[in-house]
């Protein structure tokens, strides 16, 4: 088993803190800013939406010019922020504004083929202490001391989820629905939005009606879309446009989501501050988390300590932790710079680890797998 001395030696303030007072301490910083502001969701999303679609028609228009690739990426990025809604779907549903739901999924959910019973449900478990760096974490690999390969073959296999996409919706409902022994499998293996390979969704949600009705709209929209295109109504240059605006989203989404953890637990149950010190902020001055990381989520960090803050909460529930709580509180420890300084810390892990491999090997050719890895800090 190769396990992370990292995640098993806390940083020093962490041995000195109490976790509940330290987690009460944050929450009562920041009572104050867990409402949801409906002004802020509603012109956010809209505007994500409109300027998206409309950056695509721009792009289909133009073609392969300038202006046209440059609407390409305006594209990418808005709908990507429109489509980073779901998270707050995910954690606030109750407290979103009356109507958003439906509206995120008219605008966004429905037409990228992205209803969000793909993700509620399933996000959650990556917070909880009892599931977060284990098998049971549908959204985290052991990155650190795994290999390059296993970090770069997730760049192809998000740039093809578009295509999963299509293929889940318009061939795996129809036949789930004409072929029940299939739908156990279907909900398992083919109805979330993972990392993980070996995460299996155990149990239908509670909001199975909510489920039933996104997913049949979302299934005869996805066949509409097919017979007008055969048809010639919707030009097929269009739907390719549209398929690698989605692909994009995706590759800067996998990317934003391997700088979001160091990936440094060994696979067992760990606190809230084991699980803070292992998650990422990259708070101003930096400026380019705000176009890959949208939607609070360069404050990934801070919304693993509190997940109930809304996302245009989280910059001044930042700044006033770090006015408030003391120096040498592990919340500073969570702060980068840059994505590059994330990665590289990745990087680094795994070349540590690779090095440990290759010495106890050479030490004992006949010894088994067991190896400990020694990251980099």
């Amino acid at each position: 088993m190769i396990r992370n001395r990292a995640a098993q030696q806390p940083a020093p303030p962490l041995a000195e803190t109490d976790e509940n007072e330290f987690v009460r301490a944050a929450y009562r910083l920041t009572a104050d800013l867990a409402k949801p502001n409906a002004l802020i969701y509603w012109t956010d999303l809209l505007v994500s939406a409109l300027v998206g679609y409309g950056a695509l028609a721009v792009w289909y228009v133009h073609g392969m010019t300038p202006v046209g690739l440059a609407a390409a990426v305006v594209s990418v990025l808005a709908l990507y922020r429109g489509i980073l809604f779901i998270h707050e779907l995910t954690h606030l549903r109750k407290r979103t504004p009356r109507g958003f739901w439906t509206a995120w999924h008219v605008l966004i959910g429905v037409p990228l083929l992205l209803p969000s019973f793909l993700y509620e449900g399933i996000h959650t478990l990556h917070h909880a202490k009892a599931h977060y760096g284990t098998e049971e974490d549908p959204e985290y690999i052991q990155w650190s001391t795994g290999r390059y390969r296993d970090v770069a073959l997730m760049l192809p296999i998000s740039a093809a989820e578009p295509l999963f996409l299509v293929v889940r919706f318009l061939l795996v409902t129809p036949i789930a629905a004409l072929i029940p022994p299939t739908r156990g499998y279907v909900l398992e293996r083919m109805s979330s939005m993972i990392m993980n390979p070996r995460f299996r969704r155990k149990e239908p949600p509670p909001f199975r009606t909510g489920w039933l009705v996104t997913e049949t709209v979302t299934t005869l929209y996805a066949w509409t879309v097919l017979v007008l295109t055969i048809a010639g109504i919707i030009p097929w240059q269009l739907v390719l446009m549209a398929l690698t605006v989605w692909s994009m989203i995706s590759i800067i989404n996998m990317v934003r989501t391997m700088a979001a953890h160091h990936y440094e637990n060994d696979g067992e149950p760990i606190g809230v501050l084991a699980q803070l010190l292992d998650t990422v902020n990259v708070p101003p001055p930096a400026l380019l988390p705000m176009l890959w990381a949208p939607v609070g989520l360069r404050y990934h960090g801070l919304h693993h300590l509190l997940p109930n803050l809304p996302y245009h909460s989280l910059g001044a529930a930042h700044r006033r932790l770090l006015a408030e709580l003391p120096a040498d509180s592990p919340y500073r420890a969570t702060i980068n710079r840059r994505i590059s300084e994330v990665l590289a810390r990745l990087f680094r892990n795994q070349a540590a680890t690779r090095r440990e491999r290759a010495r106890l090997a050479q030490a004992n050719p006949t010894a088994g797998a067991t190896v400990v890895g020694t990251p980099a800090e």
